[in-house]
């Protein structure tokens, strides 16, 4: 079956080789005539355009722009018709269908986007109204976000495994016009609340069937239609009309303190971070070298977000989407077939990725698990000590010959230059594990209200443990410092969010009085510039006796000492002494025929808690007692 998005290229009026051949006007230099846009005032009640932050979506923001980072301020729009020049007969964007990678250009995914602007415009999509995405990574994602933003809507990525409450919530404080959807599951939790949300139109199907046929729900073949009798003039004033300084993406934050919060970025938050934090991470532009990178991370969350879809446009990247199950197993497959040149995962993917490395290497023969034991210890040595000998370098290199680079290959990381890691911290058995396969795990540390990355490791800018300096152009700075060095990560830059939506005081608790935001995070700053995140400000216990205890430092050492920990928690808030909680590493059986290996206590054991019978494995008497 031919995807829908692809059958709406076919027919639209417009050939895919006349995008390029667009006029388009270069951005120019910031100037005095530029900025006087952010010094005008908003509507009375608003905030004035010189606040640094605002809590209305249509409100408009003063930009960081200083000497550090003087680059012109630009729209999504005028990045993506930048790199359409230099990248449109390029792939872009490739999903797997029916055993077979399905490509499309930049010049299509941009005729794509303005059809799909032009959809969401005959709906009535209304500025500064978002357009819900419930789904998982996909053409179709991509398509709705950056049409979203060319129709001056709000793209706002919604968690798959969200609740239909959750749901609600999200949609209803955000105005969402038009809910685009996966498939029926996705479906079905959008029809349970769509009466209680008085601003939503339409919903868009984009995977699966139409289950029946209801008013105002289109599947993305009909969807991309809609549009055709909206010029492309209507659609240029409304792209015409954006500002840098206004928002077009909502990251709802996790909530598990209260609400979730709307973090509001602007098209400048996007298109300077794309720009400037992707080359602090060494990501190189197409006419050099285009990067291809698999997308499988939630996009809803903004690391995945900026890395996937805005950087993508940026830099001319080619985009894999994995499949659905790619967190349960696939996504190694995936990888080992399009072996991309840069790759970010969170923590618990490369942990996941090292468990399954040792259960295979725990299951291989004497030979196998001495050769890997010896060629990652001396890559390990290496990589920490930096040795310039040249008999360590002489082994080093035999061991990535005959051992460590089958194994890179066989995870789909044999051409893969750039390995990121970031959302959560990285422990010290995971990295030093992948340094045993001579993979560098570059942490990158930030915030939603951040854009993504704030600081950033890479090739250039490493030091174990830490998550690396500022990118370029952005600062930051530690208040209330103690003996030690820690104090509360604060940031300055471009990257800095817009504030909450609808939430006034919940932003002006973000921002001190000169605009710094605060992370709520501990650090230290090395001599170097090098930023450490040693725990949370909420984190700290404080005992009985008025002692202020870190617990993060505590069950690190917990876990490094006791390799069969998985998780460890510290408790003595207000208590007289501390305890801890500890789980342990565990394979659970599901079977008696997996368990009847094992010895004859855990046996019963297993038989006891699951009420079969004390005795393993034996008949049960059929007389009548």
């Amino acid at each position: 079956m031919t995807p829908p998005y692809v059958t709406a290229l076919e027919r639209s009026r417009i050939p895919a080789r006349d995008v390029t051949a667009r006029t388009f006007t270069d951005a120019r230099t910031v100037s005095k005539d530029l900025l006087v846009h952010f010094e005008k005032t908003q509507d009375e009640g608003k905030e004035p355009t010189e606040s640094l932050w605002t809590s209305f979506a249509d409100g408009r923001v003063r930009l960081r722009i200083d000497n550090s980072c003087p680059q012109t301020p630009i729209t999504v729009h005028q990045m993506f018709k930048e790199s359409l020049e230099k990248y449109g007969s390029l792939n872009a964007l490739a999903s797997k269908k029916n055993g077979k990678w399905e490509k499309i250009t930049f010049s299509e995914y941009y005729c794509l986007s303005r059809k799909a602007a032009k959809s969401f415009l005959k709906l009535g999509l209304e500025r500064f109204h978002s357009v819900g995405i419930l789904g998982f990574n996909s053409p179709e994602w991509f398509i709705s976000a950056v049409g979203t933003v060319f129709a001056g809507g709000i793209v706002t990525g919604i968690y798959t495994t969200n609740s239909p409450e959750a749901c609600h919530y999200i949609a209803h404080d955000s105005k969402t016009n038009i809910m685009v959807v996966e498939n029926q599951k996705q479906l079905d939790k959008i029809m349970q609340i769509w009466n209680r949300l008085p601003h939503l139109k339409a919903v868009v199907l984009y995977k699966d069937s139409m289950p029946e046929r209801r008013p105002n729900l289109y599947t993305m073949e009909e969807f991309l239609e809609l549009g055709d009798d909206i010029t492309d003039a209507a659609l240029d004033d409304v792209i015409n009309s954006q500002k840098p300084n206004q928002c077009c993406v909502l990251i709802y934050t996790s909530g598990t303190t209260g609400k979730p919060k709307g973090a509001m970025l602007s098209h400048d938050n996007i298109t300077w971070t794309s720009a400037h934090c992707s080359r602090a991470g060494d990501m190189q532009p197409a006419e050099i070298q285009q990067e291809s990178i698999v997308s499988y991370l939630p996009l809803s969350h903004i690391a995945a977000q900026i890395y996937d879809l805005w950087t993508g446009i940026k830099w001319g990247e080619q985009v894999y989407f994995a499949e659905p199950d790619a967190l349960k197993g696939s996504l190694i497959n995936t990888l080992k077939e399009v072996q991309p040149t840069s790759h970010m995962g969170v923590p618990r993917v490369w942990e996941k990725i090292m468990e399954k490395l040792k259960d295979a290497s725990a299951q291989s023969g004497f030979m196998k698990k001495k050769m890997l034991s010896w060629a990652m210890s001396v890559s390990l040595e290496r990589n920490l000590n930096c040795s310039s000998s040249d008999l360590k370098l002489f082994w080093t290199r035999l061991a990535d010959y005959l051992v460590l680079a089958k194994i890179r290959n066989a995870l789909g990381f044999s051409c893969c230059q750039k390995h990121f890691c970031g959302a959560a911290p990285l422990n010290t058995e995971t990295l030093n594990f992948f340094l045993g396969l001579n993979i560098t795990l570059y942490e990158a540390y930030g915030m939603s209200e951040t854009t993504g990355p704030h600081c950033l490791s890479g090739p250039y800018i490493y030091r174990q443990h830490s998550c690396g300096k500022p990118v370029p152009g952005c600062k930051v700075k530690l208040v209330n410092e103690d003996t030690e060095g820690n104090g509360e990560i604060c940031f300055w830059g471009r990257t800095v969010f817009m504030g909450y939506l609808n939430m006034k005081d919940k932003t002006k608790e973000a921002f001190d009085e000169d605009g710094w935001l605060h992370s709520g995070d501990l650090g230290k700053l090395d001599k170097d510039g090098f930023l450490y995140v040693t725990g949370r400000i909420k984190d700290l216990i404080i005992t009985a006796g008025g002692e202020n205890v870190p617990p993060i430092p505590i069950e690190d050492a917990v876990k490094k000492e006791l390799p069969i920990v998985s998780n460890a928690m510290v408790i003595g808030d207000k208590k007289k002494f501390l305890s801890m909680l500890l789980t342990l590493k565990s394979k659970l059986e599901t079977s008696a025929r997996g368990l009847a290996a094992k010895p004859l206590r855990y046996q019963r054991l297993w038989l006891r808690e699951t009420g079969l019978s004390t005795r393993p494995f034996r008949r049960e008497s059929t007389k009548s007692t």
